[in-house]
C-alpha cells in the first residue's frame, strides 16, 4: 500500500521539492519575484497570503511542492486511495491545501535561512519605498496621530507601518492611495503621496 503505483506523483512532487529547498539556500534565496510594488492592494494582500513575493520564489515552489508531496501520500493511504474512486478529488484536494499552507509555511522558512526576511520592519531601509494608504488618510506629524501605509521593503515583505505626513504638505494621501516613505521619525515614518508636488519637491532636496 505504502509503495503503491497510485502514490508515485506524491513522491515525485516531495523528492522535486527538496531539491528546490537545496537550490534556494544555495542560492542565497535570491530570486524573490518582482513587480509587487505596483499590484493594487488587494493583489498584494492576497499573493502576499499565498506568499507570494514575501518569500524567495523558489522557497515557495519548494514548499508547496513538498506539502503536495505529503499531504496527498497521506490521503492516499488514509483513504486507500488505489482501490476507491478518489484518486482525482485527493489530488487536487492536497494540491490546493498545499498552495494555501505553502506561504503561512515558507514565511518563517525565509526567515530561519535568509537574513534579509528577518530585518526589523521599522527601520531606514523603508525610506524610499511605495506602499498603499491602509488607514482613512495621513494626518499631519503636528497633530499627533498617525496613519497606516501598508509598504512593500526591499526584500519583498508586505509590512504595515504608523505613518504621517510632513507638516508642509500639500496633498494629504486618503485609502488607497500610493504614497512613498521619506524618513523615520521615532517610532513612526513620514510619508508622501506619490505622484504629487510633496515627491517632486522631495526628489528635489535629494538632488541639491
Amino acid at each position: 500500500m505504502v509503495f503503491n503505483a497510485a502514490h508515485w506523483p506524491y513522491w515525485v512532487f516531495l523528492g522535486a521539492g527538496l531539491l528546490l529547498f537545496a537550490v534556494s539556500i544555495s542560492t542565497g534565496g535570491e530570486d524573490a519575484l518582482e513587480g509587487e510594488p505596483e499590484m493594487g492592494l488587494l493583489s498584494a494582500l492576497l499573493f502576499g497570503w499565498l506568499g507570494i513575493g514575501r518569500v524567495p520564489f523558489l522557497l515557495l515552489v519548494a514548499t508547496d511542492l513538498s506539502l503536495w508531496g505529503v499531504l496527498g501520500w497521506a490521503a492516499n493511504v488514509a483513504l486507500g486511495v488505489p482501490d476507491s474512486p478518489l484518486a482525482v478529488p485527493v489530488f487536487v484536494g492536497s494540491g490546493i491545501a498545499a498552495v494555501l499552507l505553502g506561504g503561512a509555511i515558507a514565511r518563517p522558512l525565509g526567515q530561519i535561512f535568509f537574513a534579509p526576511f528577518s530585518e526589523d520592519a521599522r527601520s531606514e531601509r523603508l525610506v524610499g519605498c511605495l506602499g498603499t494608504v491602509s488607514s482613512a488618510k495621513l494626518p499631519r506629524l503636528a497633530s499627533g496621530k498617525v496613519g497606516q501605509i501598508d509598504v512593500v521593503d526591499p526584500a519583498k515583505n508586505l509590512v504595515t507601518v504608523n505613518a504621517a505626513i510632513p507638516n508642509d504638505a500639500q496633498v494629504i494621501p486618503q485609502r488607497g492611495d500610493r504614497a512613498i516613505v521619506i524618513e523615520q521619525n521615532g517610532d513612526r515614518f513620514v510619508a508622501i503621496a506619490d505622484g504629487s508636488i510633496d515627491r517632486d519637491r522631495w526628489l528635489g532636496t535629494l538632488q541639491e
